[in-house]
């Protein structure tokens, strides 16, 4: 028993001489020191629907919801991508990878695009501190005909994340579109050249008769 409480004691004692202090290094740096903070805030925003070329001069929201004013097929959709460092210290290397939803259409952005996976992916260079960094996604919303027949109204969900060597955050943005209504359209029918001679005809018949009916009723009078 003595032996058993004398080797915990052992281990015990070694946990405390090497692996503690390593830990309290991480955490606090050489000396006790508080080491670095590393951290980002990424805000992904939808400009409101419009008709402006120029993303700096919508309107930016979290999200548009059904009850928000919808997109139609074929409009323009801008995003708008903030990204700060809220650190203690410089980050480099940031890379952003922004997930574009069904039913959009990159037109112009950052960086590249892949139509597999649906991502478009850039390099957002180095973060100083405090530093602040904003970038524009302009996509389409696809015709009409792209749209599922069964829905009236769609709602989807576009997904951005960035990531350094030591920092990382995510954020969305959610939106809604609508497909157009048309009114049925009736089609006359072509009036071709039989049916033109059948016209002619009972309009000829039809006024011989009525001229022979009245003759005969003055005749009798």
């Amino acid at each position: 028993m003595k032996k058993k409480l004398f080797s915990v004691a052992i281990l015990i004692l070694f946990f405390g001489i090497l692996v503690l202090p390593r830990r309290l290094n991480a955490s606090y740096g050489q000396y006790g020191q508080p080491g670095p903070a590393y951290a980002i805030i990424v805000d992904k925003t939808v400009g409101w629907p419009g008709t402006s070329d120029d993303p700096r001069s919508y309107k930016y929201v979290d999200n548009l919801t059904v009850s928000d004013p919808r997109f139609k097929p074929d409009q323009v959709v801008f995003f708008r991508i903030k990204i700060k460092n809220v650190s203690s210290t410089r980050l480099v290397g940031m890379e952003v990878r922004d997930t574009l939803p069904p039913f959009l259409e990159p037109l112009t952005f950052p960086g590249s695009y892949n139509q597999k996976t649906r991502e478009i992916v850039w390099n957002a260079g180095d973060f100083n501190v405090n530093e602040e960094k904003i970038f524009y996604l302009k996509t389409k919303i696809v015709p009409q005909l792209s749209l599922p027949v069964d829905k009236g109204v769609l709602c989807v969900t576009n997904f951005v994340k960035a990531t350094s060597a030591n920092a990382y955050d995510d954020d969305t943005s959610h939106l809604c579109l609508e497909k157009l209504v048309t009114a049925p359209v009736t089609k006359i029918p072509d009036a071709g050249p039989a049916m033109t001679i059948g016209i002619l005809l009972s309009s000829i018949l039809t006024g011989t008769f009525g001229y022979y009916l009245r003759k005969k009723i003055i005749d009798n009078c």
